[in-house]
């Protein structure tokens, strides 16, 4: 209605009408203004995202370790390019918190405050030598293989999967068994040089396949003295376990039980050797505990010899490292009973 009564205005004065289209209308009745059309339009704030918020650059590592996460189970076979980056070597892994100061239920000492030390017969100076008897009593070598953690029962048949690819399997099997026959071998040719002297020189030159580890430990065995026993069987009385020791000797002057091992890669650190200080600490609590024994030991030594001839790793354990060893062996007996 208004802008009818306008027009109508307008149509009746034409002087007027004429002169207004004349004139910028905009320019003469209003004063100049800006145009705000975008302003009222975009004057409402968005709605935030909040991913454009978050500092990318800080958690792109977080993001992309979550999203190349792989989920699908993984076999040996598919993990050797990768082995380096996610698992690393097995010396590496670290033991979980809290297992260091966990204590056995039934804790027996090391040492025998009980056991009677009586004088050696003087007539005799061979070195014992007790046959192992089969018995129902578990081995110490069995009940570290039936209590043997995840990780490294990961990496053994992570190992035994990659000979197998390597040399098959009747190939993996005669590998593993001139293995076993050259450690047997290299314990008859040790248990000769405290024996006898001249035959173990003769044997070295003859057998080709023992010659680098005997010249391997030459250097450990000038600081070998006073051979108490010999591939001999002990038996702990109390805990019920057996196992036969290599050898219990004097190592620079302190009385040891002494462990061969042979290897085809270096072991120069004590951890290198995983399980081998829980049987050395083993066989030293069954010695001390085993009435067969005129002695008492308190301490160990880890030998690992080189088929190349490269000098051995000898790796002493003293009285305060086979307690930490021997209560680990606690643990792993509780473990094995338990199984059992």
């Amino acid at each position: 209605l208004v802008r009818m009564q306008f027009l109508q205005l307008l149509s009746r004065k034409h002087g007027k009408l004429e002169m207004l289209f004349q004139t910028p209308f905009c320019q003469k009745q209003f004063p100049y203004l800006p145009l705000t059309t975008s302003t009222c339009l975009y004057n409402k704030k968005k709605k935030g995202n909040g991913y454009e918020q978050v500092d990318q650059e800080k958690y792109k590592n977080l993001v992309h370790s979550v999203t190349s996460y792989k989920t699908s189970a993984q076999t040996p076979e598919t993990i050797f390019e990768e082995d380096n980056l996610l698992y690393g070597p097995p010396d590496k892994c670290r033991p979980p918190v809290g297992a260091e100061t966990k204590t056995p239920r039934k804790w027996i000492p090391l040492i025998n405050s009980n056991k009677r030390i009586t004088p050696l017969n003087s007539d005799s100076s061979l070195p014992l030598k007790i046959p192992l008897q089969k018995t129902k009593m578990p081995s110490v070598t069995r009940i570290l293989q039936q209590t043997i953690s995840p990780q490294q029962a990961f990496y053994l048949e992570r190992w035994k999967q990659k000979m197998i690819l390597e040399l098959g399997k009747d190939g993996f099997a005669e590998y593993t068994k001139n293995l076993f026959l050259q450690g047997e071998l290299f314990h008859a040719a040790l248990e000769s040089i405290f024996l006898s002297k001249e035959t173990a020189v003769k044997e070295q030159e003859e057998d080709a396949a023992i010659s680098g580890y005997l010249s391997s430990v030459q250097h450990v065995l000038e600081d070998i003295s006073d051979v108490k026993a010999l591939e001999s069987a002990v038996q702990h009385e109390t805990l019920q376990y057996l196992g036969l020791v290599d050898c219990v000797a004097k190592y620079r002057g302190q009385l040891c039980v002494i462990d061969w091992k042979t290897s085809e890669k270096p072991k120069p650190l004590l951890k290198n050797t995983f399980d081998n200080p829980l049987q050395v600490a083993a066989y030293i609590g069954a010695v001390n505990h085993d009435a067969n024994y005129n002695f008492q030991v308190s301490c160990g030594l880890i030998v690992v010899a080189y088929k190349n001839g490269s000098p051995a790793h000898p790796h002493f354990m003293d009285s305060g490292l086979c307690s930490q060893y021997w209560n680990k062996w606690l643990l792993r007996l509780e473990e094995y009973m338990d199984k059992n």
